[in-house]
């Protein structure tokens, strides 16, 4: 068994998300839904696209605003100054920022030097999204053929740094989830370990943000949604992102400059 994983910066990255920390008390970053806040051109913290400084920037902020004692926060205090305060992230801002990580240590730039803001439409348009890249790089962007291909198990490796993107579900948004660890045996993957910023309805109000799972390759001649899915923050309940993701376009893909 051999087993790869997401450079030590971009697995940082990952872990500043779902153990965020002020003072001595942890918890993970939000899931914050743009579509319901419909905010433009805010802080980048507070319109699901900030960086881990920038969400850490915008608490201090308020902590200091509000005289809060950094030193006397519990862990479900800190949730609940994110969450009132509509700090937190999507899908495809965590995506961005983990992979960005990984583009630079690969020595490919940032993103925003590669991608294809195949929604930018006109002059200003363009401009804009060159400007703020990672507000303007949506999920449908990250999976268009322009940024990244198909990646098929049974005729090459799965890497760290792929992702799995789920479109074209009505009912749902579009979503992405990051493959941060890759389990191999004799060159074919059997377990692959994912990251992902989402909310569903059994966290209530304050039990969003990220969260991990692993996909066991029952048989790499099958799509991506026909192995075994399983996410740890569901043990017990239904499996409501396999569910989602046999409804879905979901697909393995690689960025194209990666």
């Amino acid at each position: 068994m051999t087993t790869q994983t997401l450079s030590p910066s971009a697995l940082s990255v990952i872990d500043q998300y779902l153990h965020f920390q002020i003072g001595a008390s942890v918890c993970s970053v939000p899931y914050f839904n743009n579509k319901t806040a419909h905010q433009r051109m805010a802080l980048g913290a507070r319109i699901g696209k900030g960086s881990p400084k920038d969400i850490l920037d915008e608490v201090q902020s308020i902590i200091v605003k509000d005289r809060i004692s950094a030193n006397l926060l519990e862990d479900k205090t800190l949730k609940k100054i994110l969450t009132d305060n509509n700090i937190g992230i999507d899908c495809s801002g965590f995506a961005y920022f983990v992979l960005n990580e990984a583009s630079r240590e690969a020595g490919k730039e940032s993103i925003g030097m590669h991608i294809s803001f195949v929604d930018a439409h006109g002059f200003f348009g363009k401009i804009r999204s060159k400007l703020r890249p990672v507000e303007n790089c949506n999920v449908a962007t990250f999976a268009h053929e322009k940024n990244s291909r198909l990646i098929s198990m049974k005729d090459e490796a799965v890497m760290p740094g792929d992702i799995i993107t789920m479109t074209d579900d009505s009912n749902e948004r579009d979503h992405i989830l990051i493959i941060h660890e890759v389990d191999s045996e004799r060159s074919r993957p059997v377990k692959l370990y994912y990251s992902h910023a989402i909310a569903y309805p059994e966290d209530g109000v304050y039990g969003t943000g990220i969260k991990q799972g692993v996909i066991e390759i029952t048989d790499p001649n099958k799509s991506i949604a026909e192995q075994r899915w399983i996410e740890n923050s569901l043990e017990g309940m239904a499996n409501r992102l396999f569910t989602r993701a046999q409804k879905s376009k979901t697909e393995l893909r690689r960025l194209n400059w990666l």
